[in-house]
């Protein structure tokens, strides 16, 4: 088997989204710092955050639709094309000097529907261009690719928009223009050769749902996944409160996230060996275990920053596991589900964690930082209970051939 280093489609679609998910996060910053330069007002810097957020999760189901039902590379040039499109014109706007609320929020919302409906593509390609068994490797790498643009993409954006207002988002438009030439580069096809499909949009819906909730691997995968980024979301989220209520410095309670960050980074690139050395079952099992302890001992730490560590250590154990269960999941997903499948998982996933800073400002009203980290310890001890007495993660070789 060709090493996935020498996978010359993967490498493509990798380096590329490399540089466009830092581009993104350059951007992602700027966005903010300009809303707040234009019109000096946090609520409309958060109104425009709240808003890609919404946009983002609505547009997950449907793009799974059209995944699976048009050509994914197509789909994926004509995305980053609008995106790139938007961009210009916010460039030209900022450089003369006709940006304002409305054009932010519109690139913001266009930005993040085209970046829904490429993510969703993308992850259903991988396994047309990745061999079953270098699935997880991939995951892992793509894990890699997004803690590092997280850790990377602020403070970039940062001193970028210190050189001028538009130069974040001229940057991300020739990141796209990078992306656009990559993926049209790929020789391989990214889906199998399909029938054409005469169901309608609900109705192709509803088979991946049904596909998920009948798969006892991809139910496990969502009593799994869901609960751990809600848990995870709500302490970060949690410590950031108990830290500025404790009159920490806001330099301070940002280095938090980066520590998170680079926790989450070592794990990627730690990833491969953890899965060489540990079955899917048990991984799971004692990654959901262990990040349940670590949480709880985040509740110890509430004062200080040094709580950021156990939370860095729960996400360094993470990438292992996605890269584990997304890659099973992809494996054992039909070619024509893939989109749809994945876009149920994900709306599952992050709806939990997009509710996670709203439970724990609702716990934080009532009792102090240390309990509302262990209610989400809790969660992430759900978990580990579903890993280790469901029977979905029991795997055995024949379901893969037997899942399509």
């Amino acid at each position: 088997m060709t090493s996935l280093w020498r996978n010359r489609e993967f490498n493509l679609l990798w380096t590329s989204q490399s540089l466009s998910d830092l581009g993104d996060g350059v951007a992602s910053l700027a966005l903010t710092l300009l809303v707040l330069e234009l019109t000096g007002s946090p609520v409309s810097a958060g109104l425009v955050g709240t808003a890609t957020h919404l946009a983002r999760l609505a547009c997950r189901l449907p793009a799974g639709v059209l995944a699976d039902r048009l050509d994914r590379r197509r789909v994926m040039v004509v995305c980053d094309l609008v995106r790139l499109a938007a961009f210009a014109a916010l460039t030209a706007a900022v450089c003369t000097g006709r940006a304002g609320l409305p054009l932010i929020l519109a690139v913001a919302l266009v930005d993040a529907a085209a970046g829904a409906l490429f993510g969703t593509a993308e992850d259903a390609s991988l396994r047309s261009i990745v061999p079953v068994a270098q699935l997880p490797d991939a995951v892992a790498r793509n894990e890699a690719r997004s803690y590092g643009a997280s850790l990377a993409g602020p403070p970039l954006g940062g001193f970028l928009f210190g050189l001028g207002h538009a130069v974040p988002f001229l940057g991300n438009v020739l990141s796209y223009l990078v992306s656009v030439v990559a993926v049209w580069c790929i020789r391989k096809p990214l889906q199998s050769n399909q029938t054409p499909n005469q169901q309608g949009y609900a109705a192709a819906l509803a088979e991946g749902v049904r596909f998920v909730l009948g798969h006892p691997f991809l139910r496990a995968l969502l009593l799994v996944a869901a609960p751990i980024n809600f848990a995870i979301a709500g302490v970060l989220f949690t410590l950031i409160v108990a830290l500025q209520r404790a009159g920490t410095t806001p330099a301070v309670i940002g280095l938090v996230e980066t520590i998170v960050a680079a926790g989450g980074l070592l794990g990627a690139a730690c990833a491969p060996a953890l899965q060489s050395r540990l079955g899917l079952p048990v991984l799971v099992r004692a990654i959901c275990w262990a990040a349940a302890a670590l949480l709880a001992t985040a509740a110890l730490l509430t004062s200080s920053i040094a709580a950021a560590v156990p939370l860095a250590l729960a996400v360094f154990l993470g990438p292992a596991a996605n890269a584990a269960l997304f890659g099973f999941q992809a494996a054992i997903t039909p070619d024509h589900l893939q989109g749809r499948v994945i876009s149920v998982v994900m709306v599952v996933a992050t709806s939990m964690a997009a509710a996670a800073p709203i439970a724990g400002g609702a716990i934080l009203t009532f009792w102090p930082a240390p309990v509302a980290i262990l209610v989400f310890a809790a969660a992430v001890a759900g978990s580990a209970l579903a890993a280790t007495f469901g029977r979905g993660l029991r795997v055995t070789p024949a379901s893969l051939t037997s899942g399509g």
